[in-house]
């Protein structure tokens, strides 16, 4: 992917070959400026890019908007809007009836922690429960992937934890195929079948890492020597990166 900059072309991405499995959990990692936002903006369709193409389910869905479910960090609810006016806004769009819709929307808000919550307006929630408000939003979307731009980076140390169980419940639930995008190496690694590692200048994948943790998961999974492997070889390759856009820069 490249743009056009004052002092001339410049490429956020190189070449990037993902080939996801249809209902697994994967994960983005690198430093800021290694082009995740703009993959994801691509397979969302917001970006066309300058080569390759985007299949989703066989199809050819490169610059089509509307075949994922894309969550940004911020949870952009809608202040005037309920919590369940809210969840429902995707199933709206896609021209459910408001009856129905809230009546698909209601048993969801309960099972998944908002119950008592369908009538209050964002601004009275917690960060964690905007989140969840969120996350209900994008599934309910109903299409078969998900992204997730860094949906727990601003929460606290304590509610990011419970967010990560609470997200794999949903995604254990709803089946549906999950990539992530996150800086936290620990997050990836407890939430993910598989992770890409990605780094800078141009924006590419150097490693794919499978996760060979047994699931359901729980927080001991990261006194597992796997996950302690793959940690330290993601902070490997993290480093080696962050050393050579040193010596760039000097």
């Amino acid at each position: 992917m490249t743009f056009n900059a004052p002092s001339g072309p410049f490429q956020a991405l190189a070449p990037v070959t993902l080939s996801i499995t249809p209902g697994k959990f994967v994960s983005l990692i690198g430093p800021s400026g290694c082009g995740k936002s703009t993959l994801f903006n691509i397979i969302a369709g917001l970006l066309q890019p300058t080569g390759g193409k985007v299949f989703i389910d066989g199809a050819d869905a490169t610059g089509t908007i509307g075949r994922v479910g894309y969550m940004l960090q911020k949870d952009l609810l809608l202040p005037w809007r309920t919590v369940l006016d809210n969840v429902i806004l995707g199933m709206e769009i896609q021209g459910v009836r408001l009856r129905e819709a809230r009546e698909r929307a209601h048993p969801l808000i309960r099972r998944y922690g908002l119950g008592g919550f369908e009538h209050h307006y964002p601004a009275a929630l917690s960060g964690g429960m905007r989140q969840r408000a969120a996350l209900l939003r994008t599934l309910l979307f109903d299409t078969d992937v998900i992204l997730l731009d860094e949906p727990f980076g601003a929460l606290d140390a304590q509610t990011k934890l419970y967010m990560q169980e609470w997200l794999l419940g949903l995604w254990a639930d709803f089946g549906k195929t999950v990539v992530f995008v996150t800086h936290d190496v620990e997050e990836a690694i407890y939430l993910s079948d598989e992770m890409h590692v990605m780094a800078t200048r141009p924006g590419r994948v150097v490693e794919t890492i499978a996760v060979p943790i047994s699931r359901p998961r729980r927080r001991h999974a990261t006194l597992n020597p796997d996950f302690i492997a793959i940690k330290e070889r993601c902070l490997e390759l993290l480093a080696i990166d962050h050393n050579a856009s040193l010596g760039e820069a000097a």
